[in-house]
């Protein structure tokens, strides 16, 4: 298994600062996150006149054209299965859209296995400013936490050109499932909200499908999601930085600003249910120590690898294809802590006590480890009790 995690390197991750906006003429992206509903990094504004006006929701921007809304029509499209989870490492969100060549150039970079190109702006929901992203309810769900990528009532919905929304902003802007709302943007469209989820991305607060997009004007191609489980994710952002250069901004979702612990804690919990008596917070101590939840991935000095830590030759018997892919990725996280757990599991974490700190200290071989694993879980417990 590990080794001593004070062998391992720490990558010190630059403090990413949200610039202040800016406006163009038309469909601008402003830089700013006090401008948003729920102090998001990014707010792309997808309408031409000022955001005070356009609040009262009383009339449609100087441009808008006249019609009707959206009408919300089931799509007989299914929405594809979930086959995999791909846990997203970079935002890159540009001023204006971003290119095809560089999209290829992100392509080509070593370590980067996925990318993920989507419309997107901001629009103006119950007087609020809110961030949106149109995408493909069918791609677009693997990137999501787990628990919502697996809720098809939710793609469904989009896929049925309704509205998704981040828990937090349904709670904020006492939002019902169910109910139409005018959302103001270029248009004026009148849209059904589909429900809510954790949607996992920092400032990005709703989503709607590629067609009600294009109705409402969102700026294409503004946003590009990067997946790069084997890249150090600092030094990606430092050369994503040079290729975006004065044309996007580049949000490392690894930095501790933008990580999203609850994804994380949802492995944790999702994992432990394999073990029966074993507790998530276990799981989420040994993933802090051993690379601070998916920050420090190694190698380290022994060779372990992964959110987790596992030595491939450990790994060869105990990893797991937790996200369905087909593939038991020692980098990726929904593979590496059910993995986690199947070991602490095989080891007797399950029957607690004395077999717990065995499981521990078999996981590695280290008594200080184990007391701090287990005070690290006692934190947990108390703070998320």
């Amino acid at each position: 298994m590990a080794a001593d995690d004070e062998a391992r390197a720490v990558t010190a991750r630059p403090h990413t600062r949200p610039g202040r906006g800016r406006r163009l003429a038309v469909a601008a992206l402003a830089l700013a996150s006090t401008a948003t509903l729920i102090a998001g990094v990014v707010t792309a504004v997808t309408f031409e006149r000022s955001p005070d006006r356009a609040a009262a929701g009383t009339g449609a921007p100087a441009d808008a054209r006249p019609g009707g809304p959206v009408t919300t029509v089931v799509d007989t499209r299914q929405v594809a299965p979930l086959r995999r989870v791909v846990p997203p490492d970079v935002l890159v969100v540009g001023v204006t859209g971003i290119t095809a060549q560089q999209v290829q150039r992100v392509r080509r970079i070593k370590g980067v296995r996925d990318v993920s190109l989507v419309d997107g702006g901001a629009v103006q929901l119950r007087s609020r400013l809110i961030n949106v992203f149109a995408v493909d309810p069918s791609q677009f769900r693997s990137w999501t936490p787990p628990a919502t990528a697996r809720n098809n009532a939710l793609w469904e919905a989009l896929a049925a050109d309704r509205f998704v929304v981040s828990s937090k902003a349904q709670r904020e802007l006492r939002l019902t499932p169910g109910t139409p709302y005018s959302i103001v943007a270029k248009t004026i469209p009148t849209v059904t909200l589909g429900g809510a989820g954790d949607l996992g991305l920092p400032g990005i607060d709703m989503l709607v499908s590629e067609r009600t997009g294009a109705q409402m004007g969102l700026i294409p191609d503004i946003a590009l999601l990067i997946n790069a489980p084997q890249a150090d994710p600092a030094r990606l952002t430092r050369y994503l930085e040079r290729i975006f250069k004065d044309t996007a901004k580049v949000l490392n979702l690894n930095a501790p600003q933008y990580r999203q612990a609850a994804g994380y804690l949802d492995l944790y919990r999702q994992a432990a249910r394999r073990c029966p008596g074993l507790s998530w917070t276990v799981l989420a101590a040994i993933g802090q120590v051993e690379s601070d939840h998916g920050r420090n991935t190694g190698p380290s000095s022994a060779g372990a690898l992964g959110p987790m830590q596992f030595l491939p030759s450990t790994w060869r018997h105990y990893g797991v294809d937790g996200d369905g892919d087909g593939k038991a990725d020692i980098m990726n996280p929904y593979d590496a802590i059910p993995a986690a757990a199947r070991y602490l599991c095989d080891h007797g974490a399950g029957r607690g006590g004395e077999s717990l700190y065995n499981a521990i200290y078999a996981y590695n071989h280290a008594h200080w480890y184990v007391q701090k694993v287990l005070a690290l879980s006692r934190a947990y417990a108390a703070r998320y009790r």
